[in-house]
């Protein structure tokens, strides 16, 4: 099993310790889906935001995080049942990572969990070269969160992941991903926006992807940025997207984009000017 994992990491050419051990966690989220569709996990959540785009629609950018949503509201909902599962199917390709319920501090709509592992064991495995490069109680850590309270109004689709096995992933169609990047870049909670919703969202837009409107305005609804009976229209979302372009630090989001990207140039055209320009251009 060891060896079709040493297949999957054979396609990236690393050159760091840092993008070895972005390799290893991009393959955990591949086994990390197959397990789930494995489990019928698909057959009640959908699979959406910047790790999707990257799998399945070839998002040139790491992505840290597995997000789903539940198809329907279930505030009952565990996601621990499918913990054993997942356990397991890492255990099949000899890759020693727990699953771990992540404890919230506040009760919110999003379950969490982890999957972990120890670095330096991993790299000794596929990049051993490298094992002395990090710390010896280093752990390679990634997030998995469904929102078991969605927003309606999106839409999905079945995609194929052929590797470590042959599956197929319920993920939201473009459409309605691009619906979740635009609510991210208005509504993020965050003290300064992430460059990563700004670099996916530039993805979208010369993917010459339409937005979901429904979607987005049930999202913008959820989080009190608009009332219920507001007209989004391109137009006014538009509008929207430039006084919020206007107000970007944009230094401080390509430094946070930065790491996850290989083409840095990009980034020096990165203003107001050109995503107020490229939003008027190519949103519909």
């Amino acid at each position: 099993m060891i060896n079709v994992i040493g297949q999957m990491l054979s396609k990236y050419k690393t050159t760091s310790v840092e993008e070895e051990k972005n390799a290893i966690k991009e393959v955990i989220q591949d086994v990390v889906l197959s397990g789930l569709a494995k489990a019928g996990f698909f057959d009640e959540a959908a699979f959406y935001g910047g790790t999707a785009l990257r799998i399945f629609h070839g998002l040139q950018r790491f992505s840290e995080d597995l997000d789903f949503s539940l198809l329907q509201p279930d505030m009952e909902y565990d996601l621990s049942k499918y913990f054993p599962v997942l356990s397991k199917e890492l255990d099949s390709w000899g890759i020693n990572f727990t699953v771990e319920e992540k404890q919230k501090a506040i009760t919110t709509y999003e379950q969490s969990a982890f999957v972990k592992g120890n670095t330096r064991e991993h790299l000794m495995k596929f990049y051993p070269k490298s094992v002395n490069k990090v710390p010896y109680n280093e752990v390679i850590k990634i997030k998995f969160e469904v929102d078991t309270n969605p927003p309606s109004g999106f839409k999905c689709e079945f995609k194929p992941l052929l590797l470590p096995t042959p599956c197929k992933v319920r993920l939201f169609d473009m459409n309605s991903l691009f619906a979740g990047k635009i609510h991210a870049i208005l509504c993020r909670g965050w003290a300064r926006t992430k460059g990563r919703d700004l670099y996916d969202y530039l993805f979208f837009l010369s993917s010459n992807t339409q937005v979901n409107l429904i979607n987005l305005k049930e999202k913008l609804v959820d989080s009190s940025f608009i009332q219920k009976d507001f007209n989004l229209t391109i137009p006014t979302l538009t509008s929207f997207l430039e006084k919020k372009f206007k107000t970007i630090d944009y230094k401080q989001a390509k430094d946070d984009v930065r790491p996850f990207i290989k083409d840095t140039d990009s980034l020096d055209l990165w203003d107001s000017d050109f995503f107020i320009s490229a939003t008027h251009q190519f949103l519909s």
